[in-house]
């Protein structure tokens, strides 16, 4: 009866729109047909199956399965998960505040970075730090999934934790209560030394529009003339704390956003309640292929009303909205109940879900969106995510520098070995935004690599052995047989040349990844902002208020691109 309830309540809040040949009897007998169907075959087989069946993980396969025909975001969330539904609108859990990773090398679960001034922090636990035990249970052969379950739990609650620090060889032994941990939305904000502000927002989480407020006063108490707001890889939340932060920038009474679905009680119309902080200073918004959602909306609101200039690379394309419905047995069923619309009138969705033969994807293609207008009457479109007005391409990461950093299965975990390290020998380091790695200690880094064994695959060489291959099928290779050899021999893996030729972006990672541990999150999006060709060029515009205001006149997609 449990599952049949659920399963009423699903069908009842997911069925599909009718077809215009459909009236609302046939396709309410098709609905009550299928759910008998369905409750038949179930028990039947409950009745009549070989084995016992398990109720929760066969109907569970059946409910998920049904949602996977539909969208990634409609999700099913049993009592027993209802914690996970929570964490993703507060973003708040119980816990001791750290990011913990596995260590392929030694096998085991390690601190990788505590969040400043929580539990874990507070205790002295250190980038590094191997978990041994949780009060009698051991995290010896556990993975990150269960040693993460046994870090949480209520609030307020004790526990025993034992580790090793790899530095010392000593084990060690403290006493940690769990606190309600949330991760900062604001984890990093500033006025820089030429006087324009830089904000990062990491995401749309309760009360962010009050901490992104708080830091815009801050700031323009200390002058700030122009401001670089950043939601580079931001993927969203909250709907309401983004109209409230887009407020912050426009006046009192402006439509921000429309939702609109099936259900006209949910439809819903967002307008700027309050007055702005400020209408006129330069706003530079940085987004990214991970600007999602509640981003999206902030950024493309303040597109389309022409206040504030967006540069980066297209955002990702999410233009639904997601609504919870209580179930019975205390479950809850997160759904797609909306799409959303900003001020021109378009919805930037990039992908139509479909939901025939199980459920499948089409990208909308950039021939088919369609023109809408800024406030301005600048020309946007629909469709593919919130294209900037200015294309700024960020410095990609070079292949080996995944391979480094990766924790995968073949790791020697031998840059991660090198940070602990560094830390250990150095109390204090320079001020985040001034530390780098010198010449010399990436030359101790660099053999660091070279005595460890570690390997990678060079994407050349892979992309080369395809091409052999493929030459081989048509018939071109034996022509070509010599031009071949001689890209092979000049493709030839080595490893300190690479070293060598990535020696600047490999110094920037490891230099942030090492800020992090004396300064934090703050401290290691500071560093980043370290020749950052996107931030560096933001403030280039907010210099130059004729370019500004022309890019504010004239189409996106006719403004210039800056590799």
């Amino acid at each position: 009866m449990k599952i049949r309830n659920i399963l009423l309540t699903l069908v009842a809040a997911m069925v599909c729109l009718p077809s215009m040949a459909q009236t609302e009897s046939d396709h309410n007998f098709e609905v009550k047909k299928n759910l008998d169907v369905f409750n038949a075959i179930y028990k039947n087989l409950d009745l009549i199956y070989v084995d016992t069946l398990d109720a929760e993980e066969v109907i569970g396969t059946g409910i998920k399965a049904m949602l996977r025909s539909l969208d990634p975001y409609t999700e099913y969330y049993p009592e027993e998960n209802m914690k996970d539904l929570k964490e993703i609108y507060t973003g708040k859990f119980a816990g001791i505040g750290a990011l913990i990773r596995y260590n392929t090398k030694i096998k085991r679960v390690v601190i990788d970075e505590p969040y400043e001034g929580m539990p874990a922090d507070k205790a002295g636990l250190r980038k590094g730090d191997i978990i041994l035990a949780i009060d009698d249970s051991s995290m010896v052969d556990k993975n990150v999934s269960y040693v993460s379950s046994h870090l949480r739990g209520d609030p307020g609650s004790s526990f025993i934790l034992k580790i090793l620090r790899p530095t010392t060889g000593k084990k060690m032994q403290m006493k940690i209560t769990r606190k309600t941990i949330q991760t900062p939305s604001v984890p990093y904000y500033g006025l820089q030394p030429n006087g324009i502000g830089y904000l990062n927002l990491r995401q749309f989480t309760e009360d962010c529009a009050k901490e992104v407020r708080n830091a815009i006063i801050e700031m323009k108490e200390k002058g700030m003339k122009g401001l670089v707001f950043d939601l580079r890889g931001n993927g969203g939340g909250s709907e309401s704390e983004a109209v409230q932060i887009v407020n912050l920038f426009v006046p009192k009474g402006q439509l921000i956003v429309s939702n609109r679905g099936k259900l006209k009680r949910s439809n819903i119309d967002y307008i700027t309640k309050s007055e702005p902080l400020d209408t006129v200073m330069p706003v530079v918004v940085l987004v990214s292929e991970s600007t999602a959602s509640a981003s999206e909306i902030t950024s493309g609101a303040l597109q389309d009303l022409d206040r504030a200039v967006i540069l980066g690379t297209r955002t990702y394309g999410k233009g639904l909205v997601q609504t919870s419905v209580d179930l019975p047995y205390n479950g809850s069923l997160k759904l797609t109940s909306n799409k959303y619309y900003i001020p021109s009138g378009r919805c930037i969705q990039a992908i139509n879900y479909k939901h025939a033969r199980g459920g499948y994807t089409e990208h909308i293609p950039d021939s088919l969106t369609k023109v809408f207008h800024t406030a301005h009457g600048r020309e946007v479109r629909d469709g593919g995510g919130i294209m900037p007005d200015v294309v700024v391409q960020p410095d990609s990461l070079p292949n080996i520098a995944y391979y480094l950093a990766s924790s995968g299965v073949d790791s020697t975990e031998v840059m991660f070995d090198y940070e602990v390290d560094y830390i250990s020998r150095h109390a204090t380091i320079p001020p985040a935004d001034e530390f780098e790695i010198s010449d010399a200690e990436y030359e101790e880094f660099k053999q660091r690599v070279l005595d460890s064994g570690f390997t990678y695959d060079p994407e050349s060489e892979k992309y080369l052995q395809q091409l052999i291959k493929l030459a081989k099928f048509e018939g071109y290779y034996d022509d070509a047989q010599e031009v071949f050899g001689q890209l092979e021999k000049k493709l030839q893996h080595n490893l300190s040349h690479d070293l060598d030729y990535n020696k600047e972006q490999l110094k920037k990672i490891l230099a942030n990844d090492i800020v992090a541990a004396y300064y934090y999150q703050r401290g290691a999006i500071a560093n980043s902002l370290r020749g950052d060709k996107q931030m560096e060029e933001a403030v280039r515009l907010i210099n130059s208020p004729e370019e500004y205001r022309k890019i504010l006149s004239t189409s996106p997609q006719s403004s210039k691109k800056r590799e």
